[in-house]
């Protein structure tokens, strides 16, 4: 096939510049693989701490406020002083009120893909004289499993005893080892409001987070409302997840007015989190983005060079019916192949570090480190290197389209 005049210019000067053309290629080589490294590695971050986080909170969830005391209204002494009341937490219940219809409701909204009844309860756990304080949540470990995946974390036993076993018990690992017990012991619990209760430990779990494995245990909804003295229908949470947590805020709404309570998303439950996978983000991307700059100004160095030493050429070039958008073709052209060149073997280099980082172990939960080459964001940076590279190629360019051929011919 054959190449228009205006490529076979660009491509000579390419080949008469090969030394050149090799730098500013490798310029945007390292800018792009450290651009699809960086992003993924920050992309790889976040994804895990959002994954740490939603194994023990849901996307959303739906639960009823504390109420504080007020002053009586209306109400003053003959000398007109207002009656003053010390703001206390009122003593009312923080049961749903039907929460099986509530949950059938919330089920039934688009997007939501799980949703389960909670009870928490604050509770003592005791062994001869070793004690520990907790927290027990009542749920439906099935249905808790399903929303948080409890069965990974299993260590001991099996979550599905819970089920059959009435008085069964799931512990974290800390928890165990403080009161010094194993699979199948019995514990004694004793709730806040002082019901106390023989337990069967059924199971035993380790998140790696040690507050968690110290504090927290599963029992069944049925106990868990034995243990506050509460009857069947005592439900005090509702956990939901959406197909897509990014967006679980713009559910709060919708269901606040179908709940009639309040609804706290994960994002704003767990706002230094979330914050720090920002910090990540424009840390990370600041340096991938600085480095993108430099290759540009390389080429923009390397073209704006070539352009002062072949002004005589481009003269030449004008003077025998070159039009100024032709040169800026030329120059433009010669900007893009070493950005495509480049861009290329980017995307190729940052599977080396990606690839590498991806196979060190770091134990824990956690395994391998969390990165993977990830298609999308090659794809992204492929398109920002070659708009990169174009933009470093016009700018010079236009200064060649508006050479005066008479100028340069009387010199």
């Amino acid at each position: 096939m054959k190449l228009s005049v205006n490529t076979e210019i660009g491509l000579t000067h390419l080949l008469s510049r090969k030394r050149q053309t090799l730098v500013a290629s490798l310029g945007v080589t390292i800018g792009i693989a450290m651009y699809i490294f960086m992003n993924s590695l920050t992309l790889g971050v976040n994804r895990y701490s959002d994954n740490a986080i939603f194994k023990n909170a849901p996307h959303l969830r739906v639960y009823k406020e504390d109420e504080m005391s007020k002053p009586i209204p209306g109400v003053s002494s003959s000398s007109g002083l207002p009656v003053i009341v010390n703001p206390k937490i009122s003593n009312t219940s923080l049961n749903l009120v039907n929460p099986q219809k509530l949950l059938k409701d919330i089920q039934s909204q688009k997007g939501v893909t799980a949703a389960a009844a909670y009870v928490t309860a604050n509770l003592f756990y005791t062994n001869g004289k070793s004690q520990v304080n907790g927290v027990a949540s009542g749920v439906n470990i099935l249905e808790a499993n399903a929303m948080f995946n409890i069965e990974s974390t299993m260590i001991d036993g099996d979550l599905r005893s819970l089920v059959n076993t009435p008085n069964g018990i799931l512990l974290g690992v800390g928890i165990v080892n403080k009161l010094n017990i194993k699979l199948n012991d019995n514990i004694n619990v004793i709730s806040s409001v002082g019901v106390v209760k023989l337990m069967k430990v059924v199971g035993i779990f380790k998140t790696s987070f040690a507050i968690t494995d110290k504090t927290k245990s599963y029992v069944s909804l049925a106990t868990a409302q034995q243990l506050l003295g509460q009857g069947p229908n005592f439900v005090t949470d509702i956990y939901v997840n959406v197909a897509t947590p990014a967006l679980a805020p713009s559910y709060v709404p919708l269901l606040q007015n179908l709940t009639g309570y309040n609804v706290e998303d994960w994002m704003v439950a767990n706002e230094t989190a979330v914050a720090g996978s920002k910090i990540r983000g424009i840390m990370l991307g600041g340096i991938s983005w600085a480095i993108l700059l430099v290759a540009a100004f390389g080429i923009y160095n390397i073209l704006n060079m070539t352009i002062t030493q072949k002004l005589n050429d481009i003269a030449i070039l004008k003077a025998t019916g070159f039009s100024g958008k032709d040169v800026i073709r030329i120059f433009v052209l010669e900007a893009l192949i070493m950005g495509f060149l480049g861009t290329c073997f980017g995307v190729i280099l940052s599977l080396v570090p990606t690839t590498a980082l991806a196979h060190v172990y770091i134990g824990a939960d956690i395994g391998y480190f969390p990165i993977r080459f990830e298609p999308s964001i090659a794809l992204k940076g492929a398109i920002i290197g070659m708009i990169v590279t174009f933009c470093a190629g016009y700018i010079p360019a236009r200064r060649a389209a508006k050479v005066d051929p008479l100028a340069i011919f009387r010199r």
